[in-house]
């Protein structure tokens, strides 16, 4: 009989909008030849918790392996695991992600969760888990963190392993149908992820310390066979890549798309994030290539209205206000829909960030009415050589000490960068950014609610045209109001 292993996914998101648990695949498809897997996805499980300790008792698992990001997944993550520990003290507690990353000494704190990974998981995931099961040291394991006399110990880093040298996804360990979404994309929408890292250095960013500046991709070839498998066996006809950066490499993006224009009697419609100085820099000829091949919609940090705070972001290559304003007319012209976000209130000025930024959306928004919008205030992230970081220390700002802390009403809201609740960011400032969001997307819906008629958006630009033509934001009471009746939405980032 297999051992079997046990996979949490913490809460990510609402009911019906589930995805596919794509970091824990990725390092469950290291193992799946040789070891039973199990899925407990608190995105369909109402309590993970009693359901967890149910599946160990019933099959002797000796490890529960769990993926975690700050937010509603850190939130969930903490009761549920001291739930489980307390309950079954010898079953083994992993975490590995974002938040292992970047918060390791936190973690390795508690007395609920017994080692955390760092990095890219797959390879150091393997050795830990066939050292649990058959015996042999676990603390010499690369990218390991662990407690040794009560002090956190972090190994260092395990080489990184070329994606196209991983094993495929185990999509027969899992209900797949269950994930199937319907959004913008398609009436039968799928996620993968094509990449691991990113190759660039914005300081507001927490996938660098998870990389290390790192970008390792799956061939196009591979990519494109992956989409053929979703749409023979679940006939998507749409796909959703969570990379960190999808479009580092123009040969790959241009092939890939080729292999999947006109395959079907329709094309797959798909949708990856990428950077604007990167997709500036494509040539004509690949951005008709991805126009054939279904591109829908490209998410992008955009970030700032002002050239020196963009500096100060560590954007790195010739990211400019201006090369934003030429790339959302750009897609115009090839009906792809531009996705920015923008990280809003950087110090040491939030107020005059803010106001800048604004001014600057109201020139995207002339260009291109189609542009979407997903507006961030900034939080900070552990960074070393962050500006941005090293001012937030200044002015005050620090990290939870416990995990408990961190898993609280407050921080979750920081962790989500809508309410950072900072020491230098005062609310009144924090208001101008929802006020000015709730008037914009009244006055330009966004495309991807599709449940909006066209007479709907044609009442919701009439009620907020005085609003946004005299640049009135404040109180928009009577559009939270309608806001009730009508239920149009914020932009969301169809990845995150």
């Amino acid at each position: 009989m297999r051992p079997t292993v046990l996979f949490y996914n913490p809460i990510s998101t609402s009911r019906g909008k589930q995805r596919l648990p794509l970091s824990l695949m990725a390092v469950s498809a290291v193992i799946a030849d040789d070891y039973d897997i199990e899925f407990i996805d608190a995105n369909i499980v109402d309590d993970p918790a009693t359901m967890i300790i149910e599946r160990a008792k019933a099959t002797g698992a000796k490890l529960l392996a769990v993926t975690v990001m700050p937010g509603p997944q850190l939130r969930q993550a903490v009761p549920v695991c001291k739930a489980v520990k307390a309950a079954l003290p010898d079953l083994t507690i992993l975490w590995g992600g974002y938040f292992p990353t970047n918060h390791p000494d936190v973690i390795l704190r508690s007395n609920f969760v017994d080692y955390i990974i760092q990095g890219q998981g797959e390879a150091p995931f393997r050795q830990f888990v066939d050292r649990l099961h058959t015996g042999g040291s676990l603390t010499d394991i690369m990218s390991l963190g662990y407690r040794e006399n009560g002090t956190a110990c972090i190994n260092d880093r395990a080489p990184n392993v070329p994606m196209n040298s991983l094993p495929w996804f185990p999509y027969e360990k899992i209900d797949v149908e269950r994930y199937v979404g319907k959004s913008y994309l398609g009436e039968r929408v799928l996620s993968h992820n094509t990449s691991f890292g990113c190759p660039f250095a914005c300081n507001f960013c927490a996938v660098v310390a998870l990389a290390n500046r790192r970008w390792l991709p799956e061939s196009a070839e591979r990519v494109a066979n992956i989409a053929e498998y979703m749409y023979d066996n679940w006939h998507i006809d749409g796909l959703e890549f969570h990379d960190m950066d999808f479009f580092v490499n123009e040969g790959r993006t241009a092939e890939f798309s080729e292999r999947i224009a006109h395959k079907h009697d329709d094309n797959i419609k798909w949708w990856g994030l990428g950077r604007v100085d990167t997709l500036m820099s494509y040539s004509d000829d690949t951005w008709e290539k991805m126009k054939r091949s279904g591109a829908k919609m490209f998410f992008m940090g955009a970030e700032s209205g002002d050239d020196e705070t963009l500096k100060r972001m560590n954007k790195g290559g010739k990211a400019s206000t201006n090369m934003t304003l030429a790339l959302v007319e750009r897609m115009k012209h090839y009906n792809i829909v531009p996705e920015l976000s923008f990280v809003m209130g950087n110090p040491p000025d939030p107020a005059a960030d803010i106001d800048s930024t604004i001014r600057f959306i109201r020139k995207i928004k002339q260009i291109n009415p189609a542009t979407e919008l997903v507006l961030y205030i900034y939080t900070p992230v552990p960074q070393e050589g962050s500006i941005l970081m090293d001012e937030a220390t200044r002015l005050g700002f620090r990290f939870p000490d416990t995990l408990e802390e961190w898993a609280s009403d407050e921080w979750s809201k920081k962790s989500m960068r809508r309410d950072p609740g900072t020491p230098w960011f005062k609310d009144n400032v924090r208001r101008r950014v929802r006020d000015f969001e709730q008037v914009v997307n009244a006055y330009y819906p966004t495309v991807t609610d599709m449940r909006l008629t066209g007479k709907t958006r044609s009442m919701l630009q009439g009620i907020s045209s005085w609003r946004y033509r005299m640049e009135m934001y404040q109180w928009p009471y009577e559009l939270k109001a309608l806001q009730r009746i009508v239920h149009y939405r914020r932009p969301e980032t169809t990845g995150f």
